[in-house]
C-alpha cells in the first residue's frame, strides 16, 4: 500500500482510506489492484497486458487512453541515471500520468499550486493518476526498481514540460518499504 509523506508537516499517512481522501482533494486518483493477478515476475509485457485487459479497458473508456505498455526498469537498465535525470525535475505533461505498479518502488512528488509539495510511495498494487497539468517529479526507491503498466491518451507517448523553478532540489526523496521501517525524520 502506497505511503504519503506531507513534507510541511513531517507526517506520514499510511492508512489506506486517509491516503485516498488526501490524494483526492488534490484531484489525483489512487486505486489498489490484486498486484499478482496469477501474473509471475518474470512474465512478457503481453502476458501482463492480457492478465489486466479488463481493468486496462475499463482505464481505457473512462479517460480516453488508447495505448498501454509496460516498463520494466532495474539497476541493470543501460543509461538508467540518464534516463531517470529526467524524470527527477519538477515537470508537467499535456496528458495524465497513469501508472499500475507491479514490482518496485517509487516516489512521485507533487507540487500542487494551492497547497504544500507531498509525496506519494507506490508499490505493487498502486495504480495512480496523475492528471495533466500537474507539477511533480518521480525518482526510484534504494532498490532501483520498477515494472509498471503505463496508459496513454496520445499513442507517441507523453512529454515532460519542465517547470525551472528547482523546486525538487529542495526535498529529500522519501522512500519508505516494508510498513515496519520507521518514518524517516527529515
Amino acid at each position: 500500500m502506497a505511503t504519503l509523506w506531507i513534507h510541511a508537516e513531517k507526517r506520514a499517512v499510511r492508512e489506506p482510506q486517509e491516503v485516498t481522501a488526501f490524494l483526492a482533494k488534490a484531484g489525483i486518483d489512487f486505486e489498489r489492484w490484486e498486484s499478482a493477478h496469477g501474473v509471475d515476475a518474470g512474465a512478457s509485457a503481453e502476458a501482463v497486458l492480457e492478465a489486466y485487459g479488463d481493468e486496462i479497458a475499463r482505464l481505457k473508456a473512462l479517460g480516453g487512453y488508447v495505448t498501454a505498455d509496460v516498463i520494466d526498469v532495474s539497476p541493470l537498465t543501460p543509461g538508467l541515471e540518464t534516463m531517470l535525470a529526467k524524470f527527477k525535475r519538477e515537470h508537467w505533461h499535456d496528458e495524465d500520468e497513469v501508472r499500475f505498479i507491479i514490482e518496485g518502488r517509487g516516489v512521485f512528488q507533487i507540487h500542487p499550486r494551492n497547497g504544500p509539495v507531498f509525496g506519494i510511495e507506490v508499490g505493487a498494487g498502486d495504480l495512480i493518476r496523475v492528471p495533466r497539468g500537474t507539477w511533480h517529479w518521480f525518482d526510484l526507491c534504494k532498490e532501483r526498481r520498477i515494472r509498471a503498466i503505463r496508459l496513454f491518451q496520445d499513442p507517441s507517448g507523453w512529454t515532460p514540460h519542465y517547470t525551472e523553478t528547482g523546486e525538487e532540489r529542495r526535498f529529500l526523496p522519501v522512500c519508505f518499504g516494508p510498513r515496519d521501517i520507521p518514518v524517516p525524520s527529515l
